[in-house]
């Protein structure tokens, strides 16, 4: 699991069945003091998050598509969306997301 903030989302009238109904959202990993670090990636919301959004993203298969209860246990779904993070609290630090 990772730190993300949501960044974007995609629009695509023609998809696969297994992720049709459900949102597509670009992500922006972030770093422990929430920075950016690598590439925005795509995954697929489990939870109603939305751009701005500071979330927790899994990116391992099997849990993603129980995550967003895809019905086919062989659907195209890799990255997903698990959580909304409200607060953070480290030993260094405090921080409140919205």
């Amino acid at each position: 699991m990772q730190l993300a903030k949501v960044v974007g989302n995609l629009v695509s009238t023609v998809k696969n069945e297994d992720v049709r109904g459900k949102k597509l959202l670009f992500v922006q990993p972030i770093d422990e003091e929430l920075k950016p670090f690598g590439d925005e990636l795509l995954a697929v919301d489990g939870v109603g998050a939305g751009i701005g959004d500071t979330v927790l993203i899994l990116n391992e298969g099997g849990s993603a598509r129980m995550i967003t209860n895809a019905t086919n246990k062989y659907a195209p779904i890799e990255l997903c969306i698990a959580g909304i993070i409200d607060s953070i609290k480290t030993e260094k630090e405090y921080k409140i997301i919205k």
